[in-house]
């Protein structure tokens, strides 16, 4: 006997749980013949499946393409599913992402998209006076924290989603979404910032003067880190706003990671409108 189908509420408590990324896809409103009503809800998974009801073929296409980017880090977003013959721009005279449907009945449906991912993930490599402030202004601001240090200086951090012994990051399974901060300042900044440069993280930054940067690069480089993922390297870290004190001075990495996530969500809401036009 093929067991019951979960309900989508609690489908979204299960998956909240397990840390796995999805999309609450939910119809706002509905215009003419269509088979799903305002309200009707369903859960889109990062493999495209769709778990719940909203509606026919017609939309199933738009939901996933814009469940895709959103989880791709467009962020929360109005579609509207229009027959193809009213569809001519990119979005409709009131500002909603259009997308066409090719179904007879000539319904339109609005529905909101809604990614649910788990926080931002940082990892802050040392335990200096800067790393510290840097991990507690982190998580007050949502992200999950992986201190990664010394044995001896692990002691230093206070709540942490998670910590490592060393600085070997490569069981973290980095992914361009995440954050590195190398805030050694003087406790093996090569080997840490060589693991940091070496992983799949779409930001490394380190806590250090220009001329030491320069000087940490050049040694890397004989070491096989390649010039293109050096360049990438913010460094002095944060944003140039006069800091001082260690905690000024994680109070400007920090506004420097939120400025380069914000960036990139931008540009990926650029790129799905223009996808979204083809």
């Amino acid at each position: 006997m093929t067991p019951p189908e979960e309900d989508v509420f609690t489908l979204i408590n299960r998956l909240l749980q397990q840390g796995e990324a999805f999309c609450v896809a939910t119809v706002v409103r509905t215009e003419n013949a269509t088979s799903a009503k305002a309200g009707a809800k369903a859960v889109v998974l990062g493999d495209g499946t769709i778990k719940g009801f909203l509606g026919g073929g017609c939309v199933q296409g738009a939901v996933r393409r814009a469940a895709r980017e959103a989880l791709e880090g467009a962020g929360p977003r109005l579609i509207r599913v229009k027959p193809t013959d009213e569809v001519v721009e990119q979005v409709d005279v009131d500002g909603v992402e259009l997308h066409k449907s090719g179904c007879p009945s000539g319904g339109t449906a609005d529905i909101f998209i809604e990614p649910m991912r788990q926080a931002p993930r940082l990892v802050i490599c040392g335990a200096s006076p800067v790393a510290i402030p840097l991990a507690d202004l982190a998580q007050r601001l949502g992200y999950r924290v992986f201190a990664a240090a010394l044995d001896d200086d692990l002691s230093k951090f206070g709540e942490t989603d998670q910590r490592v012994e060393g600085f070997d990051l490569e069981d973290l399974q980095l992914q361009p979404s995440d954050y590195i901060v190398v805030a050694t300042q003087g406790k093996r900044d090569r080997e840490a910032l060589n693991a940091a440069l070496r992983s799949a993280a779409g930001y490394v930054a380190f806590v250090g003067s220009r001329r030491k940067t320069e000087s940490m690069a050049h040694k890397l480089l004989e070491q096989g880190v390649s010039k293109e993922r050096i360049d990438s390297l913010s460094a002095p870290a944060g944003l140039h706003i006069h800091a001082v004190e260690p905690a000024e001075i994680a109070l400007s990495i920090l506004s420097e990671i939120v400025a380069h996530r914000r960036r990139d969500v931008r540009k990926d809401n650029a790129r799905s409108l223009q996808a979204s036009s083809q």
